[in-house]
């Protein structure tokens, strides 16, 4: 598998599209697992896909092991200078959340595993041991394939997913199925609007905790707010709710809701939950991250040089 290739040799550009595009949900799931951007997974695919037209592909065994190590290897570079930038973002920092209604997988084969709650937890793990963890649990990799990618011995690659997998045990709950995550988030959200914070504290987890992503902006809360009476108090903030029109949306495979004023998007609501309740509620204010989900539907519409064929905004 060559990352730097060579000049194009024995086949069509026309022939480079159509293996690319074939592959192309598979690559934009390797990378944004790996780096919880939709964005920045975009400039990953851009750059595999002009390193695939340079490549010599009649060389290329294997296009989607070519073209899946291209993308593994750009991502982890990325998700190395994305760590030092995410230093100073302010607040809790969330993933940038995807539309999943028209491609429920995102191009992986345990579709379970693009939900937002883990993409923050992945956030724990180094970049070598997220690429080690995505390639094998989200898309079923064998450890050989992820060795050669990795350039590592199959012995460090099983002892990478291994510690990997541990330390993402620290949430052992059961999340419930989707129709009472879709029922509990109705009546969540139904219960905020009005007020009703004694419906709230029914709903959520004594151990609930609430992460609101706004890098700064007024009104967005800089830190966790935890447990479930705090909780409940903050979701009931009424400029939040005034004149505002919820819309339910699939965001990362489960039910959230996109919160509408004046017609326009302000703030994204995703949550987890378990037999207890709702035990965590992700927020997201940040203007770009919603921008990124309501475009993120017509990914698929754009030919690989990102021109799009029949884009929708959103």
């Amino acid at each position: 598998m060559h990352l730097e290739p060579s000049p194009t040799a024995g086949d069509s550009l026309d022939q480079a599209v159509s293996v690319f595009v074939r592959h192309r949900g598979r690559l934009f799931g390797i990378a944004y697992r790996m780096l919880g951007s939709a964005a920045e997974a975009e400039d990953v695919v851009q750059e595999v896909w002009l390193r695939w037209q340079k490549a010599d592909r009649s060389a290329v065994a294997n296009p989607v092991a070519y073209l899946s190590s291209a993308t593994t290897r750009l991502a982890i570079n990325v998700a190395q200078s994305a760590r030092v930038r995410r230093e100073t973002y302010i607040g809790p920092w969330l993933p940038e959340p995807v539309d999943t209604s028209s491609d429920p997988e995102v191009g992986a084969q345990r579709a379970e595993a693009v939900g937002l709650a883990l993409l923050l937890v992945l956030e724990r793990l180094t970049p070598v041991e997220r690429a080690a963890y995505v390639l094998r649990e989200a898309f079923d990799y064998a450890y050989a394939e992820i060795a050669e990618i990795l350039e590592l011995s199959l012995v460090n690659v099983r002892k990478i997913v291994s510690r990997a997998r541990r330390h993402l045990l620290d949430e052992p709950r059961e999340s419930v199925d989707a129709t009472e995550h879709r029922r509990l988030l109705s009546a969540f959200v139904s219960a905020a609007r009005t007020g009703d914070v004694a419906s709230l504290e029914a709903l959520l987890a004594p151990d609930a905790v609430s992460l609101s992503d706004g890098n700064g902006m007024r009104g967005c809360a800089r830190v966790p707010v935890l447990g479930r009476a705090r909780v409940a108090h903050l979701a009931t903030y009424r400029p939040l709710w005034r004149e505002a029109e919820p819309r339910l949306v699939d965001a990362n495979g489960r039910t959230g809701v996109l919160v509408h004023r004046d017609g326009w998007p302000t703030v994204l609501l995703t949550m987890t939950a378990s037999k207890d309740g709702i035990h965590q509620l992700m927020w997201i204010f940040s203007p770009s991250k919603i921008a990124a989900f309501r475009h993120s539907r017509s990914r698929f519409t754009a030919a690989p040089g990102g021109s799009r064929t029949a884009a929708s905004p959103g």
